[in-house]
């Protein structure tokens, strides 16, 4: 299942060439089913941040260590959500984080990747790996931060 993604060349900056890898990477997992708390070892089945981990692996050679989407976030560079860019880290509340404060770590429960024009490509629910719109309904009212590695 495993895809090899390779750089070619190109005028626009790395950091959007690696960003349209590590998309192209986490598409080969297209309906792959959700289930929380799966193991990373492999990919039969994936949470949140598992899924991330694999696509910036495979996609950039980026490990991103087997943590939850806190930690992830944490190795980051935090970005305004303006500022977003194909590839970048994009992290969610979930209802069981919302109790905490605003401007807490503790209110990321989700991760994703973003793939442009207000698209993240994460896994979620039944569907599994999926596009979702994320400026209107749950993915913008619950849109807490994004981080950019590349």
């Amino acid at each position: 299942m495993s895809k090899k993604v390779t750089l070619k060349r190109s005028n626009q900056p790395i950091g959007c060439i690696i960003g349209r890898n590590i998309i192209a990477a986490a598409e080969q997992y297209l309906g792959i089913p959700y289930k929380y708390g799966s193991s990373r070892k492999g990919k039969t089945t994936m949470d949140c941040s598992g899924f991330t981990m694999w696509a910036y692996k495979e996609g950039a050679g980026i490990d991103l260590g087997a943590g939850g989407a806190r930690s992830q976030y944490k190795q980051g560079t935090p970005i305004p959500r303006c500022k977003l860019r194909v590839g970048d880290l994009v992290f969610f509340s979930t209802k069981k984080t919302m109790k905490y404060p605003k401007k807490s770590i503790n209110r990321i429960g989700h991760v994703g990747i973003y793939a442009g024009n207000n698209q993240v490509l994460h896994i979620y629910g039944k569907e599994g790996v999926r596009y979702s719109n994320m400026s209107k309904g749950w993915w913008n009212d619950h849109y807490e931060k994004a981080a950019r590695f590349l």
